[in-house]
């Protein structure tokens, strides 16, 4: 039977993590109410504007059985924006802005530039070399004793897990790189 995986849909990079879900022959529900939580068996957190999911998370009333269930062990995928959602601690946060507190590290938001400071690497991660696009990216600043570090670029964190979440700073759904969404898919 095929793993079915959520994708939190509401903005970001939704239809590429899904579009690479579904090539690693994953069914996908695309998740917009609390109540379809109930029917995945995990879930990514896809980029975009961390402060605006995390609004409208709020507004959905999903942000505490969200992050119920990611603490209950519900597996999770955070990339870039999600990554700053799975963070206890933003050093930077928006006006507001609360994380998930799913993982023990501490994260700042925009560490690597602007949007026109973009770019596409290939970086060596735990798993092997991922091609990672960074768009506006984060970077984890403090790392808690439960967390395993998984990749880096020039000594910066980018790439972080724990027993049943993963969490990075890039994309590599949008270079077509499965490696990280294979590992995630290991936890599901």
């Amino acid at each position: 039977m095929a793993k079915r995986v959520g994708v939190l849909a509401f903005q970001g990079g939704v239809r590429e993590h899904a579009d690479m879900l579904r090539g690693l022959g994953c069914e996908v529900t695309l998740v917009k109410k609390a109540s379809q939580l109930d029917e995945i068996d995990g879930i990514v957190l896809p980029g975009g504007e961390s402060s605006t999911m995390d609004r409208i998370l709020r507004r959905f009333d999903m942000r505490d059985q969200l992050a119920e269930k990611l603490q209950e062990g519900l597996p999770v995928l955070g990339t870039c924006a999600g990554l700053i959602m799975l963070a206890h601690h933003l050093e930077d946060p928006a006006p507001g802005q609360e994380t998930l507190d799913v993982l023990d590290i501490d994260v700042r938001r925009n560490a690597f530039g602007p949007q026109r400071d973009s770019a596409v690497e290939r970086i060596e991660t735990t798993f092997g070399v991922v091609e990672a696009a960074f768009i506006r990216a984060p970077e984890v600043v403090r790392v808690g004793e439960s967390i395993e570090v998984i990749a880096r670029v020039d000594g910066r964190v980018v790439g972080v897990s724990a027993p049943t979440a993963l969490g990075i700073s890039f994309h590599p759904e949008l270079t077509g790189d499965s490696t990280i969404h294979e590992q995630f898919l290991a936890l599901v």
